[in-house]
């Protein structure tokens, strides 16, 4: 299949920045209960619940955020996570737990819902040594579990926290997005989120020294380098799409965040598709993400990434926005060709690439620019 090039030109570029973002970053724990592949983290201690309200109360000085990523390491593992979630949505913020799923239950989730979660991000991928029988899984097979979890998340949580998948993608499971893609358009009533992460690692380079805080350090010791990939060409967005398109050959994208030192790189991109269960209609546009932008700051002054599953279900209700948006017309005359499913809810399902740092060969260092997975780097050390 011909590779149809992205277009930056006709994207919105998000206009998340460092001082005013829809996501902020949040560690409470480095523990981890499994040792993914791709983990930048090492393991470590979970951190004292009032140092984290520290670095909260200092988040809220410098950064407007609409939301709260809460990662590790495993969250679900620390100690006091109730608290925290109910501490965050204390604050006005949404609460979101960055999971590997292995300790889900219903119990827990419906104690987490009660405490304010919004939603969860659950990491599943073939490259994480998964413990329970799906050691050696592939992609194809992990959907059984994927499924399992989107199940349990929407019948504990009333259909009320949102649910979002991620997978780390590595040069030997490009292949594997067309499958991956797929698994989520069919359950786009219970699974509101489909993320791409690729692998990047922390290369040795032999035309570079490396150096942390002005200290000379070994690239070929840090926990995020990985030997059997070192020689793997790396995975960028265009490849990703590419795959997409095999399964949704009429794909686009909406909206992006570019690099801090390529400015049609495509750090996060975004699409949202739109359709009845299990079935696209057609891909929202760039004014539809802009309206959608905007519109949130305006009227709750922050940008948005994160919504409850009730907001992005039911999705006859913005078609009177079609005398306004190409897109959105598109979408009604092909949700009005079959008069049986107009009785039928719309959703509106979010797919997600994320491209980490590149490294130029001249030694420049391209991240995102206004990533929304930042946080303090020395707790609540501004």
């Amino acid at each position: 299949m011909e590779s149809r090039p992205l277009t930056p030109e006709k994207y919105y570029r998000l206009p998340w920045n460092l001082a005013d973002n829809a996501i902020t970053w949040l560690e409470p724990t480095t523990q981890c209960n499994m040792a993914c592949e791709g983990c930048y983290r090492e393991k470590g201690r979970h951190r004292p619940f009032a140092d984290v309200v520290a670095e909260l109360e200092s988040v809220k000085k410098l950064r407007k955020t609409g939301g709260i990523s809460i990662a590790g390491g495993e969250p679900l593992l620390y100690p006091q996570i109730l608290d925290l979630v109910r501490y965050v949505s204390s604050q006005g913020w949404k609460p979101i737990i960055i999971t590997n799923g292995t300790m889900l239950s219903p119990e827990f989730i419906k104690d987490l819902k009660a405490a304010g979660l919004l939603g969860f991000t659950v990491h599943v991928d073939s490259h994480q040594n998964r413990p329970g029988g799906w050691t050696g899984k592939n992609e194809v097979e992990l959907n059984e579990l994927r499924s399992q979890l989107a199940q349990m998340i929407h019948e504990a949580g009333e259909g009320q926290i949102s649910c979002a998948f991620n997978a780390t993608i590595y040069r030997d499971t490009l292949p594997d997005i067309p499958v991956l893609t797929d698994w989520a358009r069919k359950n786009n009533d219970i699974v509101q989120t489909m993320v791409y992460i690729l692998f990047r690692s922390a290369k040795a380079r032999g035309d570079f020294d490396s150096y942390v805080n002005g200290a000379p350090v070994d690239a070929t010791e840090l926990v995020y380098q990985l030997d059997n990939q070192e020689g793997h060409k790396e995975v960028m967005a265009q490849e990703v799409v590419d795959q997409m398109r095999r399964v949704l050959p009429d794909y686009e994208p909406c909206a992006f965040l570019n690099g801090t030192e390529d400015s049609r790189a495509f750090k996060w991109l975004l699409g949202l598709a739109m359709g009845r269960k299990g079935h696209i209609h057609g891909y929202l546009d760039s004014k539809f993400a802009e309206f959608i932008q905007a519109g949130h700051h305006f009227l709750y002054g922050t940008y948005l990434a994160y919504t409850r599953p009730c907001v992005v279900r039911g999705m006859q209700k913005i078609l009177p926005l079609a005398l306004f948006d190409r897109s959105l017309r598109r979408v009604m005359w092909q949700w009005l060709k079959n008069p049986f499913e107009i009785l039928q809810s719309l959703y509106i399902q979010s797919f997600m690439i994320i491209q980490p740092v590149d490294i130029f060969a001249d030694g420049r260092i391209s991240m995102c620019d206004g990533c929304p997975d930042c946080h303090l780097a020395r707790g609540a050390d501004p």
